[in-house]
């Protein structure tokens, strides 16, 4: 039988307490085996977001999920042409890792825009979504979409622009973070 792996992709430019509980929630509540965090180096529709260093943003990653088995993290997308298209990653994926079947995370932000997404067609052929809600947005699965669904997951609005703007105005905001990242970005001296 193959491994079920849910691959979770983001710029995690910081990974925060947001990120985790929704993969924590996939990962224990979902028919998945693993949850696989994707760091992005360039989101095509992001394409003037201020990115700390992809090493780093891996690092934070590695250091966020770290004892939790359920858990891992990639670099493969640092490897791929940029702007990074979803699907060659996926591709990417099921040629080295042909033991495994992949699905997607996305948040229902990104379903309202998905058939903008470079084969998006050949992805919802080859690949199931699961979508996590978020609101103001429309969740509902179009017709047709078969292996698309929405799961019931908590809903955390916190966003990694938010995290950067207030360590930038030299808010304390440590518990949005995971304590390790917190302490790793005093340490390093991360600025934003």
């Amino acid at each position: 039988m193959k491994k079920k792996v849910a691959l979770y992709f983001g710029s995690f430019n910081p990974i925060h307490i947001g990120h985790l509980a929704l993969a924590n929630y996939i990962a224990e509540f979902a028919d998945v085996d693993e949850v696989r965090f994707i760091v992005s180096p360039q989101n095509p529709f992001k394409r003037n977001e201020a990115l700390l260093d992809d090493q780093i943003r891996l690092e934070l990653v590695h250091t966020a999920i770290k004892g939790y088995d359920k858990f891992s993290v990639s670099d493969i997308e640092f490897h791929l042409s940029k702007p990074s298209y979803t699907y060659q990653t996926l591709t990417e994926f099921s040629k080295s890792e042909p033991e495994c079947n992949f699905t997607l995370i996305m948040g229902g932000d990104n379903l309202e825009k998905f058939s903008l997404w470079r084969n998006y067609e050949w992805i919802l052929e080859n690949y199931s979504i699961l979508v996590y809600p978020r609101p103001g947005y429309n969740n509902e699965i179009p017709k047709g979409w078969a292996h698309v669904s929405v799961i019931n997951a908590p809903n955390l609005e916190i966003s990694s622009t938010f995290i950067r703007e207030s360590l930038h105005n030299g808010k304390d905001v440590r518990f949005f973070l995971p304590e390790a990242v917190f302490s790793e970005i005093k340490k390093r001296k991360i600025l934003f």
